[in-house]
């Protein structure tokens, strides 16, 4: 209390709860409107799953161009070492040419062993073979082109470093979102939460998928994490968030898939959903940034959300992007 007032901050907050929950400062408490508590708390979770799914590319992205950087670095040595050979002829034949005479000008080839200062000082020179000059030439050039890939690779991480920065920002506004979501909950009857849990209550995982080849593997393994819980980033072996889930249920079948389910996508050829089969991994929303497995019968097997986490759903229970059938 600052001066026997609230602080604006904490006023404007407990009026945007109010707003949410149905209350108004001042007046009795006034039933809240269950549908949009509920459709506010599942905007806030396809929220923190669009960043997270976001992370997951950077990620990815991150660890590709952590690899091209070790190629280059790997080139790079092996052009120095080149470097090095050819270092030893030029100036084997300089001391040839210059065998009984001053040796003042031999000496200006072996002043520096760095690469470009050599380049310089044997540009002055008139001793060294054409051969050993397109040498030269060509490794300049091709010092050139690596010394640029690298830069800009490294710009590249630097970018992505940012980038992730800018996701884990993003996240953890999201994060505040959520335990808004869970204090407006919070505030319900008993009564109104049990109605909401009841209305999320998972379908029963189905006993009867016929699913053929490798799919059999990967959908025996989802359908088995029905009930586990939803966790941001998590890939199991309890809890899994969307691409977690279908990742390590390809796994089980021997097929590598990233985390990521925009990734996911370009796992496979795309599929109608009119020729959908148990196994095929179906995607949602545009940007893609959800994705399921189909089980059949008009139904998908995917991690959520926090608040019902591993289920079975309807296929169009999300706005439907594309499938594609792995393996």
């Amino acid at each position: 209390m600052l001066n026997g007032r609230k602080p604006l901050v904490s006023a404007l907050t407990g009026l945007a709860l109010a707003g949410v929950i149905g209350l108004v400062p001042g007046s009795a408490h006034a039933d809240p409107d269950i549908d949009d508590v509920e459709a506010r708390v599942d905007r806030l979770y396809h929220d923190a799953e669009v960043a997270q799914e976001r992370y997951h590319d950077a990620t990815l992205e991150l660890d590709e161009l952590r690899n091209d950087l070790g190629s280059l670095k790997a080139d790079q040595e092996r052009q120095d070492q080149r470097l090095d050979v050819v270092q030893e002829q030029v100036r084997d034949s300089v001391i040839r040419q210059y065998q009984g005479e001053s040796l003042s000008a031999v000496g200006q080839v072996f002043v520096s062993d760095e690469p470009r200062s050599f380049l310089d000082q044997l540009s002055t020179m008139t001793s060294y073979s054409e051969l050993q000059s397109q040498l030269f030439t060509s490794y300049s050039r091709e010092a050139t082109a690596l010394d640029i890939r690298r830069d800009a690779t490294e710009r590249r991480l630097s970018d992505i470093a940012e980038l992730e920065k800018q996701l884990a920002d993003e996240k953890a506004t999201v994060d505040e979102k959520l335990a808004e979501a869970k204090d407006l909950l919070g505030e319900l009857e008993a009564e109104e939460r049990e109605q909401m849990t009841s209305r999320s209550a998972p379908a029963p995982a189905p006993t009867n998928v016929e699913a053929s080849g490798n799919a059999a593997a990967a959908v025996s393994f989802a359908l088995g994490q029905v009930g586990d819980a939803y966790v941001y980033g998590a890939a199991g072996p309890d809890a899994y968030d969307c691409s977690g889930l279908t990742m390590a249920a390809w796994a089980q079948a021997g097929v590598s898939l990233p985390h990521s389910s925009s990734a996911q996508y370009g796992s496979g050829p795309q599929v109608a959903a009119s020729a959908l089969q148990p196994g095929d991994l179906v995607f949602y929303y545009s940007p893609i940034s959800h994705v399921g497995m189909y089980i059949g019968n008009g139904q998908i097997v995917h991690a959520a959300n926090p608040s019902t986490g591993v289920q079975v759903a309807g296929l169009y229970s999300m706005p439907y992007s594309g499938a594609v059938r792995p393996g």
